[in-house]
């Protein structure tokens, strides 16, 4: 099932998320209406938090942006990736941030139609579980670490919003309080606050 996107100003975005018990009652079913809320909003991760759910998951697909480059049109720009993922991560913790940092521009489904330039490293190194609770520890780069980061950054209750200079921020703040109160149009269903 699609569930809607929370959108900015919602205090969902902006608390911790809490651990997930590996007795969680429902869990399967909320990470297939996960996958699917974040391919219907044409995304490449979604944290639980986006959903309206304060729990420590979040997914990633960057499978397509492989395959977005694969078909690109000589003189298209490429996303920084050679190898995809798509997983899941349950009670992720960064253990490191390594690497030359890089600028990048990015989106989010809570926050539509708002592009930020964030600088972050290019590496990536992490400990989580997967949907059957097993345990990894791995390291990322490129824009799968980029795209960790972000979705990451969710479950510590930082947006896009927190990353970007007191003046950016400033002059959206009319199209800011815009998405919050739910005036904008969107191809996804969305929850706004009241």
């Amino acid at each position: 099932m699609i569930l809607p996107i929370v959108a900015y100003g919602n205090a969902v975005l902006k608390q911790k998320a809490a651990v997930v018990d590996p007795d969680m009652e429902g869990l399967d079913e909320l990470l297939h209406n996960m996958w699917e809320t974040m391919y219907n909003g044409r995304g490449v991760g979604l944290a639980a938090p986006q959903i309206g759910k304060s729990l420590r998951i979040f997914m990633v697909d960057t499978e397509q942006l492989v395959k977005e480059n694969e078909e690109a049109e000589e003189g298209d720009e490429l996303y920084r990736i050679k190898t995809g993922i798509k997983q899941v991560f349950i009670n992720p913790e960064v253990i490191s941030e390594s690497g030359n940092p890089w600028v990048y521009e990015e989106g989010c489904l809570s926050i539509p139609d708002i592009r930020v330039k964030i600088s972050r490293n290019e590496e990536i190194r992490i400990k989580y579980q997967n949907e059957r609770f097993e345990s990894f520890e791995a390291t990322f780069d490129g824009m799968n670490a980029r795209v960790i980061q972000h979705e990451y950054d969710h479950l510590e209750g930082i947006l896009l919003t927190d990353r970007m200079s007191p003046l950016k921020k400033s002059l959206l703040k009319g199209k800011l309080d815009s998405i919050s109160k739910g005036r904008i149009d969107v191809n996804y269903r969305m929850r706004f606050v009241q």
